[in-house]
C-alpha cells in the first residue's frame, strides 16, 4: 500500500466554510463548529470589519484555505503578486494547509471566472507537476488539489481522469482534496461509476474532503453548492471514507441561498456521525474551543501575526469569481 505525508494531516472532523452571512453569529455561537475553511481571495482586498472578523475567528478555530484563482493549469507564468498575497493570508490565519483546483482559470492574464478542465494528457500532467513544484518553493504549507466538476471534456485526453490525478499527485508530491459531490455530479453528467472512480484515485494522498449540494435539472446536474446534501451523495461519502480507511477532515460547502448557521452545522454534524458510525472517529491534537474561552484551548496553534500593511491595495487580478462557490464575498 502506498503512503504519504497527507495521511498525517490533522484530522479536524467536519467543518464549515466561512461565509459573510454567518459573521455575526459565529462571534458568539455555541454550536459545535469544529473548524473553518476560507476562500483567501475574499480577504486579499479587504480590511475593516471582514478582516477583524477573520482575525477573531482564526484565533477561535483552526483554519484552512481553499483558493479559486491560482490557475495551476494555466500556461501563464504563476502570478507572483497573487501568490504573495495568498501567502500573507495563510500566515495571517495560521492556516494548517491550503488548496485549489486542478484546472485553469486564466489565459494571457485574463481570468474567465470559471473552473476550466484540463485535457487528461501527459503533457498537461507534467505541466501541472512543474507548476506545483514552483509553488511549493514559495509556500511551505501542505498543498492539496481538488477534483473539479466539469461539463465538457477537453480534447486530447490520453488517460482517464483518475490516472491523470495519480500522475499529478505523485509527480508533484502534493495532496488531494476529494470533492465527493463533484464525483457524483461528473458521474451523472458523463456516465461513469463514481465508486470505481474513487477506487482508482490516490487515496493515500487525500487530506481533505468536500461535501455539497447540487441542482438536478434532469438532463444535467449543476454544481451549485446549495444544500441539503442528498442521500446518494451521503452514501458515496460513506463509501469514500471506507475506501480510504481512515478519518479525513470534511468540509460542508453551502454557497447558494446560504441558510442559518445552525442548518449548515447540522450537515457537518451528520458527516461527523457517519465517520463515528464507521468506528473512525477523528483523533486530533486540535481541541474544539469553548465559546467562553475563545482561543484559549486551541492547541497547538501559535500566536498570530497580522498580514502586511497595504494587503488590499492595487490588486490587478480578479479577487472573486461570480459562480456558486465564490458568491460568499465578504463585503458587508
Amino acid at each position: 500500500m502506498n503512503h504519504s505525508d497527507f495521511e498525517h494531516l490533522p484530522v479536524l472532523g467536519a467543518g464549515i466554510g466561512l461565509r459573510k452571512q454567518h459573521f455575526h453569529e459565529l462571534k458568539k455561537t455555541d454550536l459545535p463548529v469544529r473548524w473553518l475553511e476560507i476562500v483567501p481571495e475574499n480577504f486579499m482586498n479587504f480590511g475593516g470589519f471582514p478582516q477583524a472578523i477573520l482575525d477573531l475567528l482564526a484565533r477561535r478555530w483552526p483554519v484552512v484555505s481553499h483558493g479559486v484563482n491560482l490557475s495551476i493549469g494555466s500556461v501563464d507564468p504563476l502570478n507572483e503578486e497573487y501568490v504573495a498575497r495568498l501567502k500573507a493570508v495563510l500566515e495571517s490565519t495560521k492556516a494548517l494547509w491550503y488548496s485549489d483546483h486542478l484546472c485553469f482559470t486564466s489565459v494571457g492574464g485574463e481570468y474567465f471566472h470559471d473552473l476550466l478542465p484540463l485535457p487528461f494528457s501527459y503533457e498537461a500532467a507534467q505541466h501541472v507537476v512543474t507548476r506545483v513544484k514552483q509553488l511549493k518553493k514559495k509556500i511551505s504549507l501542505p498543498f492539496l488539489l481538488e477534483n473539479p466538476s466539469y461539463y465538457v471534456k477537453m480534447p486530447g485526453a490520453e488517460m482517464t481522469e483518475a490516472a491523470f490525478f495519480n500522475i499529478v499527485m505523485e509527480g508533484a508530491d502534493c495532496g488531494m482534496l476529494l470533492d465527493v459531490n463533484n464525483v457524483y455530479v461528473n458521474s451523472r453528467n458523463h456516465n461513469f461509476d463514481p465508486k470505481e472512480f474513487i477506487r482508482q484515485l490516490p487515496l493515500h494522498r487525500v487530506g481533505q474532503i468536500h461535501m455539497a449540494g447540487h441542482f438536478d435539472r434532469g438532463d444535467v446536474i449543476i454544481d451549485t453548492h446549495e444544500g441539503p446534501i442528498i442521500d446518494p451523495v451521503w452514501d458515496l461519502y460513506q463509501f469514500t471514507i471506507q475506501a480510504i480507511g481512515r478519518p479525513v477532515s470534511t468540509l460542508i460547502e453551502w454557497d447558494t441561498n446560504v441558510p442559518a448557521l445552525e442548518k449548515v452545522v447540522a450537515e457537518a454534524t451528520h458527516a461527523q456521525g457517519i465517520v463515528e458510525k464507521l468506528g473512525l472517529a477523528p483523533s486530533s491534537g486540535l481541541k474544539p474551543p469553548s465559546p467562553e474561552k475563545g482561543e484559549g484551548n486551541l492547541t497547538p496553534l501559535p500566536s498570530r501575526e497580522r498580514a502586511p500593511a497595504g494587503l488590499g491595495e492595487g490588486l490587478e487580478f480578479p479577487i472573486r469569481s461570480p459562480f456558486a462557490e465564490r458568491r460568499e464575498a465578504v463585503g458587508v
